[in-house]
Protein backbone atom coordinates (compact mmCIF):
# COMPACT_ATOMS: atom_id res chain seq x y z
CA UNK A 1 0.00 0.00 0.00
CA UNK A 2 1.75 3.61 -1.29
CA UNK A 3 0.33 6.74 0.31
CA UNK A 4 1.01 9.50 -2.01
CA UNK A 5 -0.06 13.35 -1.69
CA UNK A 6 1.19 16.69 -3.73
CA UNK A 7 -0.89 19.18 -2.89
CA UNK A 8 0.66 21.84 -5.80
CA UNK A 9 -0.26 19.52 -8.15
CA UNK A 10 -3.10 17.26 -7.45
CA UNK A 11 -4.90 18.64 -4.55
CA UNK A 12 -5.52 18.52 -1.13
CA UNK A 13 -6.50 14.32 -2.04
CA UNK A 14 -4.62 11.55 -0.36
CA UNK A 15 -3.83 8.84 -2.59
CA UNK A 16 -3.31 5.49 -1.26
CA UNK A 17 -2.93 3.25 -4.42
CA UNK A 18 -3.03 -1.01 -3.60
CA UNK A 19 -1.49 -1.91 -7.03
CA UNK A 20 -0.48 -1.15 -10.78
CA UNK A 21 -3.21 -0.09 -11.92
CA UNK A 22 -2.40 0.74 -15.40
CA UNK A 23 -3.99 -1.01 -17.96
CA UNK A 24 -6.62 -2.00 -16.13
CA UNK A 25 -10.42 -0.83 -16.92
CA UNK A 26 -11.70 0.93 -13.72
CA UNK A 27 -14.58 2.20 -12.04
CA UNK A 28 -14.76 5.68 -9.15
CA UNK A 29 -17.48 5.66 -6.66
CA UNK A 30 -17.48 8.27 -4.26
CA UNK A 31 -19.12 8.73 -0.98
CA UNK A 32 -17.89 11.80 0.89
CA UNK A 33 -14.41 12.99 0.90
CA UNK A 34 -13.98 9.01 -0.18
CA UNK A 35 -13.68 7.51 -3.46
CA UNK A 36 -13.38 3.56 -4.15
CA UNK A 37 -11.18 2.83 -7.26
CA UNK A 38 -12.25 -0.66 -8.17
CA UNK A 39 -11.31 -3.45 -11.17
CA UNK A 40 -14.40 -3.19 -13.81
CA UNK A 41 -13.78 -6.83 -14.38
CA UNK A 42 -13.39 -8.24 -10.64
CA UNK A 43 -14.61 -5.79 -8.54
CA UNK A 44 -11.44 -5.53 -6.36
CA UNK A 45 -10.06 -2.46 -5.07
CA UNK A 46 -7.25 -0.66 -6.38
CA UNK A 47 -7.27 2.40 -4.75
CA UNK A 48 -8.43 5.31 -2.53
CA UNK A 49 -8.76 8.80 -2.53
CA UNK A 50 -9.33 10.63 0.41
CA UNK A 51 -10.76 14.40 -0.31
CA UNK A 52 -9.78 17.28 1.80
CA UNK A 53 -7.08 14.55 3.32
CA UNK A 54 -5.32 17.72 5.71
CA UNK A 55 -8.61 18.00 7.18
CA UNK A 56 -8.78 14.63 8.74
CA UNK A 57 -4.97 13.98 9.35
CA UNK A 58 -1.62 16.49 9.31
CA UNK A 59 -0.02 15.43 5.89
CA UNK A 60 2.18 17.73 3.90
CA UNK A 61 4.82 16.50 1.31
CA UNK A 62 5.33 15.90 -2.34
CA UNK A 63 5.17 12.13 -3.30
CA UNK A 64 5.13 9.27 -1.12
CA UNK A 65 4.47 10.14 2.34
CA UNK A 66 4.21 7.99 5.84
CA UNK A 67 1.59 7.91 7.89
CA UNK A 68 1.70 7.24 11.96
CA UNK A 69 -0.66 4.50 12.95
CA UNK A 70 -3.14 6.75 14.34
CA UNK A 71 -3.28 8.88 10.87
CA UNK A 72 -4.41 5.47 9.32
CA UNK A 73 -6.64 4.78 12.36
CA UNK A 74 -8.54 8.44 11.65
CA UNK A 75 -9.12 7.62 7.88
CA UNK A 76 -10.45 4.11 8.77
CA UNK A 77 -13.13 6.06 10.57
CA UNK A 78 -13.93 8.19 7.91
CA UNK A 79 -14.18 4.70 5.17
CA UNK A 80 -16.60 3.24 7.62
CA UNK A 81 -18.75 6.45 8.55
CA UNK A 82 -19.28 6.17 4.32
CA UNK A 83 -20.19 2.97 4.26
CA UNK A 84 -17.02 0.90 3.25
CA UNK A 85 -16.00 -2.20 4.81
CA UNK A 86 -12.62 -2.42 3.59
CA UNK A 87 -9.77 -0.99 5.55
CA UNK A 88 -6.67 0.98 4.98
CA UNK A 89 -3.56 -0.93 6.20
CA UNK A 90 -0.45 1.07 7.29
CA UNK A 91 3.58 0.30 5.83
CA UNK A 92 5.51 -1.81 7.80
CA UNK A 93 9.30 -1.02 8.02
CA UNK A 94 11.02 1.27 5.45
CA UNK A 95 10.50 0.79 2.04
CA UNK A 96 14.16 1.60 0.70
CA UNK A 97 16.64 -0.83 2.61
CA UNK A 98 20.38 -1.42 2.33
CA UNK A 99 20.34 -4.95 0.41
CA UNK A 100 23.11 -7.27 -0.23
CA UNK A 101 23.18 -9.64 -3.45
CA UNK A 102 23.89 -13.21 -1.87
CA UNK A 103 23.47 -15.49 -5.34
CA UNK A 104 23.20 -14.62 -8.76
CA UNK A 105 22.18 -16.58 -11.73
CA UNK A 106 21.55 -15.88 -15.47
CA UNK A 107 17.94 -15.62 -16.37
CA UNK A 108 17.15 -18.58 -18.69
CA UNK A 109 15.16 -16.27 -20.85
CA UNK A 110 17.18 -13.11 -21.12
CA UNK A 111 20.89 -12.44 -22.55
CA UNK A 112 21.05 -9.28 -19.58
CA UNK A 113 18.91 -9.76 -17.01
CA UNK A 114 20.01 -11.86 -13.70
CA UNK A 115 17.93 -13.25 -11.10
CA UNK A 116 19.53 -12.60 -7.75
CA UNK A 117 18.72 -13.84 -4.53
CA UNK A 118 18.83 -10.55 -2.09
CA UNK A 119 19.36 -10.09 1.58
CA UNK A 120 17.59 -7.39 3.46
CA UNK A 121 18.10 -8.44 6.46
CA UNK A 122 15.59 -9.86 8.35
CA UNK A 123 14.71 -12.22 4.81
CA UNK A 124 15.96 -12.34 1.44
CA UNK A 125 13.77 -11.14 -1.42
CA UNK A 126 14.10 -12.51 -5.22
CA UNK A 127 14.90 -9.41 -7.69
CA UNK A 128 15.51 -9.94 -11.35
CA UNK A 129 18.27 -6.83 -12.25
CA UNK A 130 19.59 -5.97 -15.14
CA UNK A 131 22.43 -3.82 -13.52
CA UNK A 132 25.70 -4.39 -15.62
CA UNK A 133 27.48 -4.18 -12.26
CA UNK A 134 25.72 -6.42 -10.37
CA UNK A 135 27.31 -9.44 -8.59
CA UNK A 136 27.42 -11.77 -5.34
CA UNK A 137 28.41 -9.80 -1.99
CA UNK A 138 27.51 -6.34 -3.75
CA UNK A 139 25.54 -4.19 -1.25
CA UNK A 140 23.21 -1.62 -3.07
CA UNK A 141 20.14 0.18 -2.34
CA UNK A 142 16.51 -2.09 -2.47
CA UNK A 143 13.37 -0.86 -3.07
CA UNK A 144 10.95 -2.75 -1.91
CA UNK A 145 7.26 -3.50 -2.42
CA UNK A 146 5.02 -0.08 -1.28
CA UNK A 147 7.63 2.51 -2.12
CA UNK A 148 7.41 4.92 -4.65
CA UNK A 149 10.39 6.26 -6.81
CA UNK A 150 11.66 9.95 -7.27
CA UNK A 151 10.44 9.97 -11.06
CA UNK A 152 6.58 8.43 -9.64
CA UNK A 153 6.82 4.96 -10.42
CA UNK A 154 5.54 2.65 -8.24
CA UNK A 155 7.39 -0.79 -7.52
CA UNK A 156 5.00 -3.63 -7.05
CA UNK A 157 5.27 -7.86 -6.58
CA UNK A 158 5.54 -8.16 -10.52
CA UNK A 159 7.64 -10.94 -12.99
CA UNK A 160 10.70 -10.26 -15.24
CA UNK A 161 10.05 -12.45 -18.78
CA UNK A 162 7.86 -15.18 -15.85
CA UNK A 163 10.52 -14.88 -13.36
CA UNK A 164 9.07 -13.40 -9.97
CA UNK A 165 10.68 -10.16 -8.73
CA UNK A 166 10.15 -8.85 -5.28
CA UNK A 167 11.38 -5.15 -6.07
CA UNK A 168 13.93 -3.42 -7.38
CA UNK A 169 18.09 -2.63 -6.92
CA UNK A 170 18.36 1.29 -7.08
CA UNK A 171 20.39 2.87 -9.31
CA UNK A 172 21.56 6.80 -8.07
CA UNK A 173 19.97 8.33 -10.90
CA UNK A 174 17.23 6.37 -10.20
CA UNK A 175 17.34 7.64 -6.39
CA UNK A 176 17.64 11.15 -7.70
CA UNK A 177 20.66 11.45 -5.61
CA UNK A 178 22.86 14.61 -6.00
CA UNK A 179 25.88 14.41 -8.92
CA UNK A 180 24.52 10.83 -9.69
CA UNK A 181 26.27 9.17 -12.91
CA UNK A 182 24.34 9.42 -15.84
CA UNK A 183 25.09 5.54 -16.39
CA UNK A 184 23.60 2.09 -15.50
CA UNK A 185 24.61 0.48 -12.46
CA UNK A 186 23.38 0.34 -9.14
CA UNK A 187 24.40 2.27 -6.23
CA UNK A 188 27.58 0.41 -4.91
CA UNK A 189 27.72 0.77 -1.07
CA UNK A 190 31.05 0.15 1.08
CA UNK A 191 31.10 -3.14 3.43
CA UNK A 192 30.26 -0.53 6.23
CA UNK A 193 26.76 -0.38 5.21
CA UNK A 194 24.35 -2.33 7.74
CA UNK A 195 21.78 -4.77 5.31
CA UNK A 196 18.41 -4.47 6.07
CA UNK A 197 18.83 -0.36 7.35
CA UNK A 198 17.02 1.98 5.81
CA UNK A 199 18.22 4.33 3.27
CA UNK A 200 19.38 7.42 4.08
CA UNK A 201 21.21 9.35 1.66
CA UNK A 202 23.26 12.00 4.05
CA UNK A 203 24.86 8.47 5.04
CA UNK A 204 24.70 6.47 2.10
CA UNK A 205 25.08 8.76 -0.72
CA UNK A 206 28.94 10.98 0.02
CA UNK A 207 29.25 12.79 -3.60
Amino acid sequence: MIFAYNKEQVGDVLLVILEDTKDIKRSVERKGKVARVTADETGKTLAWNIFEASSLIDIEGNGQVFLSDQDVAILNEELAKEGFEERLENTQGPVFVVGQIDEMVPHPDSDHLNICQVNIGDKKVQIVAGAPNASPGLKTIVALPGAMMPSGALIFPGKLRGEDSYGMMCSPRELALPNAPQKRGIIELDDSAVVGEAFDPAKHWKR
